[in-house]
């Protein structure tokens, strides 16, 4: 039966409209796209530090980007500003744009985005706020676009090479170059994959997971679970790992070097193939078509970015679902948080940890003149967020 009557009590269509009018007004749900994101717990936020944590990144100059990918949360660590931070949905990758000052973070939910996010230069002069156009002196980083990719790509890592942004697929057993239209292009994938019905695209078999990126895509280097294709695949509870990961040549699309356990974060520096062994929360150097150990860490072994004689590794908690992914971890000991490594002596020269942290996916830096960090802090100041948001500048 059809009610013929649409009228509404004025009080309840006031009541509704008043409700629909107050959404949407915090920045941190604007900027993420996410509801929730005005409401983030505090105690992820917590940390303490070790050592000299706060001395050495001083030395840098740098400003640390962190994506904590379960918590979705990216956060910045700089020695003036300490930690900043901004929502996203399932954050992995990170890559920096040096040419053009764009940071590029990968949300791996379905639909896949790509984040595009630039440091703000100074305010749009504006008489209802008397802001003068003056600069912002932090240079907090903004998101200025996002694209949408389909979910089954599974992006991981990113890389920039050659001035054009690249990532592992790894639902498509491959490394893409993305697009500005949101759309991709298959530029690599390992001889491993082949059969002859033709390359497997269409599912994951090998977790291929990070780019160590060289010049051009036959220079980099390429880390995965494993080399063999099998019934049994990544995310299957009987999938063999230990010491079944492997580095891939870009060049001859071929492993050469074994012996690793869930490999993450391969990275060239001074000639050499680092990568994280994570499921022996180690930090390893790949030769003579093995692996040498440089340090043991605390943690899930994810996340790595060199300056100079100093690597930042970070560890992660094991995920009690996984725990057969990390036969070489004391899954009560591990720890989230990151950790500056003297390479010439595998020494911790300090930390900072979280100590309600899970996980870490990636970690890369960009120079503190650059910026400092995110909008967002610990003890937020919402006129502030919402004066440098009305106002902002990016060029």
């Amino acid at each position: 039966m059809t009610d013929r009557n649409h009228s509404l009590p004025s009080d309840e269509l006031n009541a509704l409209w008043s409700r629909h009018n107050a959404e949407w007004r915090d920045t941190a749900q604007i900027t993420s796209q996410w509801d929730q994101a005005a409401n983030i717990d505090s105690k992820l936020l917590q940390h303490k530090t070790s050592g000299d944590w706060w001395d050495i990144l001083a030395e840098t100059g740098l400003t640390l980007l962190v994506t904590r990918e379960y918590e979705h949360l990216i956060m910045a660590i700089h020695a003036d500003t300490a930690i900043s931070y901004m929502i996203m949905p399932h954050p992995s990758g990170i890559a920096v744009d040096k040419h053009t000052q764009t940071v590029h973070i990968a949300s791996t939910r379905n639909p896949n985005q790509i984040y595009d996010l630039k440091p703000v230069t100074g305010l749009i002069p504006r008489r209802d706020l008397n802001l003068d156009g003056a600069p912002v002196e932090h240079k907090p980083l903004i998101p200025v676009s996002s694209r949408f990719f389909p979910g089954c790509m599974y992006m991981h890592e990113l890389a920039v090479i050659g001035g054009e942004l690249y990532a592992n697929s790894v639902g498509q057993n491959a490394v893409v170059r993305l697009k500005s239209d949101s759309t991709f292009e298959r530029v690599w994938y390992p001889r491993c994959i082949e059969t002859r019905a033709g390359p497997i695209f269409d599912q994951n078999h090998i977790q291929l997971n990070s780019i160590a990126a060289g010049k051009n895509i036959e220079s980099s280097f390429f880390s995965a679970s494993t080399d063999k294709i099998s019934k049994r695949r990544p995310g299957h509870r009987n999938f063999p790992v230990d010491g079944h990961g492997v580095i891939f040549s870009g060049k001859t699309r071929e492993a050469i070097a074994r012996g690793l356990t869930r490999p993450h974060s391969a990275r060239l520096h001074q000639d050499k193939i680092w990568v994280d062994n994570s499921g022996y929360g180690e930090l390893v150097i790949a030769e003579n078509n093995g692996i040498t150990s440089v340090t043991k860490l605390p943690g899930w072994t994810r996340g790595l970015y060199f300056h100079e004689n100093i690597a930042f590794v970070g560890t992660s908690r094991v995920i009690p679902r996984f725990q057969q992914y990390a036969p070489g971890l004391d899954m009560d000991k591990s720890i989230c948080g990151i950790h500056a490594v003297d390479i010439s002596t595998g020494t911790i020269l300090g930390s900072l940890t979280w100590r309600y942290g899970n996980q870490i996916f990636a970690i890369e830096a960009v120079p503190g003149d650059m910026t400092t960090g995110f909008p967002f802090h610990i003890r937020r100041a919402a006129s502030h967020e919402k004066s440098l948001f009305y106002a902002f500048k990016t060029d």
